[in-house]
C-alpha cells in the first residue's frame, strides 16, 4: 500500500501560529492546536524532560514510550533533538490505529515536520519496526497497534521499561479509557525503580490527582500555546520540576472535578475520602511539612 493513500476521516487545519496540523473529524480534536506539531512537541516533551541531555548521559538504550502515536510529530521531534548526540534511542509507540500517521505522511510537505525522515515512517507503517541512524543517534522505533489499557494489563516482555513517557492521548472527555487511575498505576509499575518522567498537555486537577495517587511525583509543566501550564510527573521528586505544593493541594480539596476516573467513563466529582487520605500521606506533600 502506498503511503500516499490517505484514509478518512482526517483533514489538515492551519492553527493560530500558522503551522499546519492534523484534525480528527471523528473525534472533533486537532493534534497540537495553537502552536502546531513541531513547536508543541519540542516544548512539551523534548525540553521539558531534557531528553537530549538525559539520553546522551546513558551508555545503554534510552527508552521512550510514545503513548498516542497520532501523526508522529512527537517522536520525530525527539529524533531530531537527539541527532546531535551519540545516544541509542529506542521508541515504543502505541496507538489503536495508524491512520493519522498515514494521513500525515500523505501531507508531509505542508506539515513540515518530517524533516527527511519519510522513508523511516514508511518502513514503520509497513513493518511496525524500523532501525535507522539520524545524525550520530542510533534509533530503533516500533509501533504497537491495539488497545493500550488492555496491553498494560499484560505488557509484552520484549518492551523495555521507559525512561520517558510522551502521554498524548485524546482528552479524558473524548477518550476516558486512557485516563483512568488503573492506566497510570500500571504505567508507574512499569517504570519501577528507574528514574523516569512523564509529560502530558493537560493541567487538570483530575489528571494531577490521578498521577499522584498512581505513585508519581507531580509538577507544574511548561506553557505550550493556549495552555498556561502542562504537567510533568516523575518517579523521583528531583525530576518533576516545580512540584505541586500545599496550596495546590488545598485548591484540589475544594475542586468539583478532582477525583480520578475509576472506570472508563468521564465524569466530574470532588475528591473522595480515600483520595484525600492518599494525597495527605503522599511523600510529595509530607516533604513540605
Amino acid at each position: 500500500m502506498s503511503p500516499a493513500q490517505a484514509p478518512a476521516p482526517y483533514s489538515l487545519v492551519q492553527v493560530a501560529s500558522g503551522a499546519w496540523s492534523v484534525r480528527s473529524l471523528a473525534e472533533g480534536e486537532t493534534f497540537h492546536p495553537v502552536v502546531g506539531p513541531a513547536a508543541e512537541a519540542e516544548a512539551l516533551y523534548v525540553r521539558q524532560m531534557r531528553l537530549a541531555e538525559r539520553a546522551a548521559a546513558v551508555a545503554d538504550e534510552f527508552v521512550v514510550w510514545d503513548v498516542g502515536l497520532g501523526a508522529a510529530a512527537n517522536v520525530l521531534a525527539v529524533v531530531r533533538a537527539l541527532a546531535g548526540t551519540r545516544a541509542r534511542l529506542r521508541v515504543e509507540s502505541f496507538d489503536h490505529t495508524a491512520d493519522p500517521l498515514r494521513f500525515a505522511r500523505s501531507e508531509f510537505e505542508r506539515l513540515g515536520y518530517f524533516g527527511g525522515m519519510e522513508p523511516f515512517v514508511d518502513a514503520l507503517l509497513e513493518d511496525r519496526d524500523v532501525r535507522f541512524t539520524q545524525g550520530a543517534c542510533e534509533v530503533r522505533w516500533r509501533f504497537h497497534q491495539g488497545d493500550f489499557p488492555s496491553w498494560l494489563r499484560s505488557p509484552a516482555t520484549d518492551v523495555p521499561p521507559p525512561e520517558a513517557i510522551l502521554f498524548d492521548a485524546f482528552s479524558p472527555a473524548r477518550n476516558p479509557a486512557m485516563w483512568t487511575l488503573e492506566v497510570f498505576q500500571r504505567l508507574r509499575a512499569c517504570v519501577g525503580a528507574r528514574p523516569a518522567t512523564l509529560a502530558t498537555y493537560s493541567r487538570s486537577t483530575l489528571l494531577r490527582v490521578t498521577l499522584l495517587r498512581a505513585g508519581f511525583f507531580v509538577g507544574a509543566g511548561h506553557a505550550t500555546g493556549e495552555k498556561e501550564e502542562t504537567t510533568v510527573a516523575a518517579s523521583d521528586a528531583s525530576m518533576a520540576g516545580r512540584l505541586l505544593d500545599a496550596a495546590w493541594l488545598e485548591r484540589a480539596s475544594r475542586s468539583t472535578s478532582a477525583e480520578p476516573l475509576h472506570e472508563p467513563v468521564y465524569r466530574q466529582r470532588p475528591l473522595s475520602a480515600e483520595s484525600r487520605a492518599a494525597l495527605a500521606s503522599h511523600p510529595q506533600f509530607a516533604r513540605s511539612h
